[in-house]
């Protein structure tokens, strides 16, 4: 009987630490911009008209994205007054764990950073670089997608 309750308690327990720990995991975003889906990260900065007015803008330098080396990671925006940003990097077939930088605020709507997107075991790897900004009544995320090779 003992066993049972303590086997009941762990469960519990891992139950209520998941849901804790679940925004690390899972960006959660009041509103969601859809950026110009034929946009090339690889080639140039890309960008989306946010909800309620303003827009974004990401930049990932070098160009072509490398895997494992430093990216320069560069967020604008305009027409929104935006408190801090973060880039959460996902593999979209693929869980590549936790890939979130917080960028730094630079100059107003400005913010950078730096990130290193792991090599893909299979070679090639679709990736999701979901830009999160939080303003003061709601976050917003701009999902923007790109492919990675092995060079």
């Amino acid at each position: 009987m003992l066993i049972d309750a303590i086997g009941l308690l762990l469960m519990a327990l891992i139950v209520v630490v998941g849901y804790k720990l679940s925004p690390l995991l899972l960006p959660k975003a009041d509103v969601t911009a859809t950026p110009d889906p034929a946009c090339d990260l690889h080639r140039k900065p890309c960008s989306a008209e946010l909800p309620g007015g303003g827009r974004v803008e990401l930049s990932l330098v070098p160009r072509p994205i490398p895997m494992v080396k430093p990216l320069r990671l560069e967020v604008a925006v305009q027409g929104r007054r935006v408190s801090a940003a973060e880039v959460d990097f996902a593999g979209v077939s693929m869980n590549m764990g936790l890939n979130r930088p917080r960028l730094i605020a630079g100059e107003e709507g400005h913010f950078s950073g730096q990130a290193t997107l792991p090599v893909c075991v299979t070679g090639t790897m679709d990736w999701q670089a979901t830009v999160l900004l939080e303003t003061e009544r709601e976050r917003i995320a701009v999902p923007f997608r790109f492919g990675s090779q092995p060079r």
